[in-house]
């Protein structure tokens, strides 16, 4: 995220000496991202944050396809993804490509027992059900519905939840992902059109700070495998940082949502993006104001990307049949839009507390296993009437 944040202590100057109360030395590194091209912190360690004592085999999680070649509109009942206790075994794949993948969750149990790292992808984990603690390397974050977690690949983390009963939509992108340049300025700082600001965005806090030796275990997704490597310090021994490179949350509500006199595109819910893709919140909002509009979105083509809408609250005009947890997929080459009899109901309504996210790729995504199972296999040909 393009803009300065520090936390806990740091010298005067970056690669200089940084002395402990016994007059030994901190340790720095360099969080960046594209080389040392990208956005990066420096963070300063107790101990060396390089001292592996070992390293296991590791567990192929590469997502498979049971559908390459699709053109099948698509409705997954996403809360029937069955829970599970631990939390990388909760994340499921439905849809994926070779820009990102997309995962639900439902964990029961907080991510205590290891560390974890995505070094593949940045994580945007979506908050549909269930609260509780981001814990990084570089402070935490307290989480609830609707938040996003926007976490960048290389931190390391673990996660804690209020109760067992959790669902979330997760994006792993294979590139930065970013507030959309057009709501930025040259210097990064986001404009007044914008549909939210930097005040909107959490960023760490609670820097924890442990001086401890011994095994700690870090499961590392490089790949599409994972690797459990045990450290010889604890990961969160950083006593200050300083930098653009951090994990942040941002929530649905504080989307101010763009709205006209006739129904307006999709690009003004566009929330964030990566290459090849971008993620939309629609967010509560008053309906187009001409008299004679029509709210409902119109019929459109889908020539150039795949379309994903995970419904998460409200009522949600264009569907006939969507319950919280479904996910729509709409496919590139065919035209879609709303159900039968959904346009017409759409006329003289004021407002809508709809709630989603959308996801839209410029690459096919592939359907999983999961996918299918959770399928409603009737879905493509619910424009009949």
């Amino acid at each position: 995220m393009p803009f300065y944040h520090t936390l806990g202590k740091i010298p005067h100057k970056r690669h200089t000496t940084f002395k402990k109360p016994d007059g030994s030395l901190h340790y720095e590194q360099l969080f960046g991202t594209e080389g040392f091209s990208g956005m990066s912190s420096l963070l300063y360690h107790l101990h060396r944050p390089t001292m592996i004592k070992s390293i296991s085999n590791p567990v192929d999680d590469t997502p498979v396809a049971a559908v390459s070649k699709n053109i099948t509109s698509q409705m997954l009942r996403g809360w029937d993804v069955p829970p599970a206790d631990d939390f990388l075994a909760s994340r499921k794949v439905v849809l994926f490509n070779n820009d990102l993948n997309i995962a639900l969750a439902s964990p029961r149990q907080s991510l205590t027992d290891y560390f974890y790292k995505n070094a593949d992808a940045d994580e945007v984990i979506f908050v549909h059900k269930g609260s509780g603690l981001l814990r990084t390397m570089l402070g935490n974050i307290h989480f609830g519905y609707g938040d996003y977690l926007v976490i960048p690949r290389g931190m390391i983390y673990q996660i804690s939840f209020d109760d067992q009963d959790n669902r979330l939509l997760i994006t792993e992108s294979f590139s930065p992902v970013v507030t959309p340049k057009r709501y930025r300025n040259n210097f990064g700082q986001m404009l007044e059109h914008a549909p939210f600001c930097e005040r909107d965005l959490r960023r760490p806090t609670e820097l924890e700070t442990h001086d401890e030796k011994g095994e700690f275990t870090i499961k590392i997704r490089k790949e599409n495998h994972i690797h459990s490597v045990v450290y010889a310090s604890h990961p969160f021994d950083v006593v200050g940082w300083d930098g653009y490179n951090f994990p942040y949350a941002f929530n649905a509500k504080d989307f101010e949502p763009i709205t006209g006199r006739v129904h307006q595109p999709p690009p003004v819910h566009q929330t964030f993006e990566g290459h090849n893709f971008v993620i939309c919140t629609f967010a509560p909002r008053l309906y187009d104001y001409h008299p004679e509009a029509i709210p409902a979105p119109y019929n459109h083509s889908n020539i150039d990307s795949d379309e994903v809408l995970y419904y998460v609250d409200g009522d949600f005009m264009s569907r006939n049949h969507v319950e919280k947890g479904y996910i729509s997929l709409h496919p590139a080459g065919i035209p879609h839009g709303p159900h039968p009899g959904a346009y017409e109901r759409s006329v003289g309504q004021k407002e809508t507390a709809e709630l989603a996210v959308m996801i839209d790729t410029f690459k096919p995504l592939r359907i999983t296993q999961t996918a299918l199972d959770i399928a409603d296999e009737s879905y493509w040909k619910s424009w009949l009437g």
